[in-house]
């Protein structure tokens, strides 16, 4: 175990609730901190329901490409937590990670605190003491009063697409969802609007209108669509004929579009748009694996991984492997309770021969493997269960030779994957 491990592990134990949304606690602590998080290199702050980790990762990647130094912050992590903080374009180190989490853990003095707020302090302070060009935030959920939501003047917001999800904290309709989404936005900052329903787009224009906040919206100030085997982007400044993303699925070309929008309002031009497209980097997002015991398991099978987890990210999936050569397709589904489990389902039914359900390890919010195995059936689907990913997937692989396999259904299970399979 390390240092930062060790950490992580008592700061889990400072708040009953993993997820309690409130500024109060990180104002608290951020104050005690001395406000590291006002004095970081311009932020563009990225919230959404899908598609805020890919539009991240091409932003960064545009931005790289043009030398800059930047600094970023995601969530969860997959394999390690230093996942969560890049800094000037490096996983954060394990020495200044430990240090900046017993910095945070002095200054709170033991008093109640997510966990998700003490670390998301914990960035604000690394990225505080590195000098960088940009700091890109993700939301960690909704917005408004997320932990990531104290900066008073971002250079840029960005509200990717807009779906149903987490309805227990960010309310039941669309419009109150995107009511919490919205709230990063800030007086008088640029804000670069994603494809959205019509319900979303009205909050998100009526937010921006008594904040005088520019909007630069999708299929009204800039596009992004597939002409075969191209990307065209357009905009005011004109049209550009870019590779595909390098990003897997159809969605991806909407992802794309937000985050070449973000660079060019930012001042950036083509070069830096076709790296955003062609050199991203974002795991577990129909990422195919190469090597690992799953891989030998599979006995020559493609094997894919993917963390979607909501009905929009269902239909992501759906429309990724329609757009594959045609394949028979299995699923290995573990998914938490927490989720719309047939929302995501549903889409995949017309899609996949079978699913082989499966907890996932560790995760105290599993839905069990034959709760997943009821909803994909009560949905159209074939479905079974197994001890573990690996068992599934080898079962497939002899029953099914040559087969497509594709472990979906969270990106808790897809962190276990890649810790092993990486």
């Amino acid at each position: 175990m390390t240092a930062s491990d060790a950490i992580l592990a008592r700061l889990m134990q400072l708040h009953p609730k993993v997820i309690d949304l409130s500024l109060d606690r990180m104002q608290r602590i951020l104050a005690a901190l001395g406000n590291p998080e006002r004095r970081i290199p311009p932020v563009v702050h990225i919230a959404g329901t899908n598609g805020k980790g890919s539009t991240l990762a091409m932003i960064r990647a545009g931005l790289e490409s043009a030398g800059k130094r930047v600094h970023a912050y995601t969530s969860p992590h997959l394999a390690q937590f230093h996942e969560r903080i890049r800094l000037a374009g490096e996983l954060i180190p394990e020495a200044a990670l430990a240090a900046a989490l017993e910095e945070c853990e002095a200054a709170n003095a033991g008093q109640p605190i997510t966990f998700f707020e003490i670390t998301t302090a914990a960035a604000f302070l690394a990225f505080s003491r590195m000098p960088a060009d940009y700091t890109l935030l993700e939301v960690g959920l909704g917005g408004r009063l997320d932990a990531t939501n104290v900066i008073e003047a971002p250079a840029l917001t960005v509200i990717t697409p807009i779906s149903i999800d987490h309805t227990q904290y960010l309310g039941d309709t669309l419009a109150q969802i995107a009511g919490e989404k919205a709230g990063i936005m800030k007086r008088r900052v640029p804000c670069i609007v994603a494809p959205q329903d019509a319900a979303a787009r009205e909050v998100i224009e009526q937010r921006a209108e008594r904040l005088f906040a520019p909007l630069r919206i999708a299929r009204q100030d800039w596009d992004s669509r597939r002409e075969g085997d191209a990307l065209v982007y357009q905009d005011e400044h004109g049209l550009m004929d870019l590779p595909l993303p390098v990003l897997p699925g159809p969605h991806q070309i909407v992802n794309a579009g937000t985050a070449i929008a973000a660079l060019r309002e930012l001042g950036f031009g083509r070069i830096e748009a076709r790296a955003a497209v062609a050199e991203a980097e974002w795991p577990a997002r129909m990422q195919r694996l190469a090597r690992g015991p799953l891989v030998e398991a599979a006995q020559g099978c493609e094997l894919w991984l993917d963390g979607g987890h909501n009905p929009a990210g269902g239909k992501a999936v759906a429309a990724t492997l329609a757009a594959l050569p045609p394949r028979p397709t299995h699923l290995v589904c573990g998914m938490l309770n927490t989720k719309d489990v047939a929302g995501y389902m549903r889409p995949l039914a017309g899609i996949a021969q079978s699913l082989a359900a499966v907890a996932i390890p560790g995760e105290p919010n599993t839905l069990p493997a034959e709760a997943t195995a009821a909803v994909a059936r009560s949905v159209g689907m074939t479905a079974s269960t197994a001890a573990d990913t690996l068992a599934a997937v080898s079962r497939i692989a002899t029953d099914q030779p040559g087969a497509r396999i594709l472990i979906c259904g969270s990106l808790y299970l897809a962190g276990q994957i890649l810790r092993e399979n990486g």
